[in-house]
């Protein structure tokens, strides 16, 4: 999708008829039929729009101007999704208005592509999501936080860019100003250039000193940005999915032309981990998507082929059965931890968990579309200088309880649930953290998505070098300057006592609605029960499913009647390791179903995904806004207890599990 110049003069003019995604679909409605509504009859406004109700999976299948056709229809208001498809240019929408952490969710420039593509140039919101926000700057789409613009604009007036980019720093607004990223790099290609990496005095945290090896110089950036200036970045690794290379090859080459020359290509590694049970997808099948998915697919691998790119494809089930363990594949982000990322490094993907590999003491974060297409021929990754949390955990965690129960727990945090996470950098450390595996840490790293960060980070220490000599064969040295100094600035501390974290679980529709699961007072009958994702289908997570059916397969208890148990490896050394230590045995006995590594029903994109409302199912997966997952009711909880609520038919820990049958 070419960008295109915001306008010429200093100064826009919008279409009065705003559209207010409110609480109320009989307001919203109302709006929808071009009837006039103001701000406090729309109010409350929704909170938490994430991007699978801006652009629900399927749409992700289109990387053009059809994307146009169908912005927020999965939004949800009053339990109904009242916005169909062409609405928004039916109306003539301009301006959407809504409430705090729009945009919540993946990286996908989808769904800000979709906005412009449908005519939309302004989103007003209390606040955004950081890479939601990144991208829309990326293509030339405003956002504000000024509601005083709301009833300005519907009085007609015209409004002063000026004020459109008002408290934004000097990057993102002369992106904005240029009319997008590609527009921008076009301008200041050439003048990008490695700075000098200069020793500071003060005290620095360990993405601080990362940042500062990697930065990148330009007419408007400096080598050493202080939180909140707009930066440029050298990666050490880009990689990119199906879901992102058609839209990223589409627009390069309608801005640059044919052949590219892309810069550093043996840094850009490709996957397919997106599509491979995309046939047993009730959303894309009854959709009629698969072949759009195919084309997708298809294109990523002609842009892969034609510039001589690494690339990881999917396995499917006729090709696991006859691997011999020479084909590697899985999981973008968890690939990325197995094969690639060390300590110091600086990793950026087109994946919003691309902050699985923090655990490994690098520098690893998300991007949209527009930034990895720019990052291909330039070399550098925009970001904007996050402040820094630190999470301190304290004591040692219960047995039984899992690094997935502490995220929730740290989701349900009131500052967290409040945006006090919203474009930082979670920085974890503390006694327990020093207890847990890499893969654990890779729990917390992973899901600063759902928290709102930018990233998550781990120094490295022993347990890194076990981890990377044990899994990968490399005898890593740790470097005195890993490590975050005493004294270095934070913008805030928090501190959890692991020892009173329970199992916990977190009610359907947001990853923040987390409780102890003995508060769960009404017993929660199941249907599904889903252990995977990048989240949890790592070698130790696979160990905690296997204690729980392997207990289970030793008294003859199998999954409860009427409830499928799906277990998905997120790599192939994850599914390696299955086999070797015989964990094989126990998953056919209880009647779980293996699959092959790959995304599957945490994007809605495989088996393990409800195919009806009332259907409900306990996952490991990382988030379960509206709709992900299929149209059923899905409630996250860790590994054991996703295991252990499947033998018994409905929500319980293993502990309570072992009760019943004692």
């Amino acid at each position: 999708m070419p960008v295109t110049s915001p306008a010429h003069g200093a100064a826009l003019s919008f279409a009065p008829n705003p559209l207010f995604l409110s609480c109320s679909a009989k307001v919203l409605t109302r709006n929808l039929r071009g009837k006039r509504v103001v701000l406090a009859e729309a109010r409350p406004l929704r909170d938490d729009i994430s991007t699978d109700e801006i652009t629900p999976l399927p749409i992700l299948t289109h990387y053009d101007d059809k994307l146009g056709r169908y912005p927020y229809t999965g939004f949800r208001a009053g339990g109904a999704t009242p916005i169909g498809i062409d609405a928004i240019r039916a109306q003539g929408i301009e301006v959407v208005v809504a409430g705090k952490r729009y945009g919540k969710g993946s990286s996908r420039e989808h769904s800000p592509a979709a906005e412009k593509l449908a005519g939309v140039r302004l989103v007003i919101a209390e606040s955004f999501e950081r890479i939601y926000r990144q991208n829309a700057d990326n293509i030339g789409l405003f956002t504000s936080t000024d509601f005083g613009l709301v009833a300005r604009i519907q009085a007609g007036e015209v409004i002063p860019i000026e004020e459109l980019v008002a408290g934004r720093d000097a990057l993102a607004t002369t992106i904005l100003k240029s009319g997008g990223l590609l527009r921008f790099g076009q301008r200041f290609m050439g003048e990008i250039s490695a700075s000098a990496h200069m020793q500071e005095t003060r005290p620095r945290t360990l993405f601080e000193k990362i940042v500062a090896r990697h930065a990148l110089t330009t007419e408007l950036t400096e080598a050493h940005p202080a939180p909140g200036e707009g930066a440029f970045v050298r990666a050490d690794w880009r990689f990119i999915h199906e879901y992102y290379t058609g839209m990223a090859a589409h627009m390069l080459h309608a801005t640059f032309g044919r052949p590219l020359a892309l810069r550093d290509p043996a840094s850009i590694i490709v996957f397919e981990d997106h599509t491979s049970y995309v046939e047993e997808s009730p959303t894309h099948v009854h959709g009629g998507l698969v072949p759009n998915v195919r084309r997708m697919v298809g294109a990523q691998r002609e842009f892969a082929s034609s510039y001589g790119l690494r690339t990881h494809r999917t396995l499917t089930e006729a090709q696991a059965a006859a691997d011999d363990g020479s084909n590697a594949a899985g999981i973008s982000h968890a690939m990325v931890a197995e094969h690639y990322a060390l300590p110091g490094q600086l990793v950026a993907g087109t994946d919003s968990h691309t902050p699985h590999s923090g655990a490994l003491g690098c520098v690893a974060f998300g991007v949209g579309t527009t930034d990895m297409a720019n990052a291909f021929v330039t070399g550098a990754v925009r970001l904007t200088m996050p402040p820094s949390l630190r999470v301190v955990l304290d004591g040692h965690l219960a047995a039984g309880v899992t690094a997935k129960d502490v995220v929730l727990h740290l989701l349900a945090d009131p500052f967290i649930r409040a945006g006090g996470g919203v474009g930082k950098v979670f920085e974890f450390c503390g006694a327990a953290l020093r207890h847990l595996s890499t893969d654990e840490r890779a729990t917390l790293t992973n899901m600063t998505a759902e928290l709102g960060g930018f990233t998550g980070i781990v120094a490295p220490d022993a347990e890194t070098v076990r981890f990377l000599r044990e899994r990968r064969g490399i005898d890593f040295v740790l470097e005195p300057w890993m490590a975050s100094d005493e004294g270095a600035a934070y913008a805030q501390t928090l501190r959890i006592d692991c020892a009173m974290v329970p199992p916990m679980v977190a009610r359907p529709g947001d990853p923040g609605n987390g409780l102890p699961l003995t508060e769960v007072v009404t017993p929660v009958r199941i249907d599904i029960a889903y252990g995977g994702s990048c989240t949890a289908g790592k070698r130790e997570d696979f160990d905690h499913y296997h204690a729980v059916l392997r207990w289970a397969a030793d008294r003859g208890l199998r999954v409860a009647p009427g409830v499928q148990l799906f277990l998905q490896f997120g790599t192939t050394a994850v599914r390696d390791h299955c086999i070797a230590e015989g964990y094989m045995a126990a998953f056919e006995q209880v009647g779980a179903r293996m699959l092959q590594p790959s995304c599957g029903a945490c994007g809605n994109c495989g088996p393990g995904g409800s195919v009806r409302a009332d259907q409900v199912t306990v996952s490991a997966i990382n988030r379960n806004f509206p709709g992900r997952g299929g149209p059923g009711q899905v409630w996250l909880a860790s590994p054991p207890t996703v295991a252990a609520s499947a033998i018994a038919g409905e929500l319980v820990s293993f502990e309570t599990l072992q009760q019943r049958y004692a």
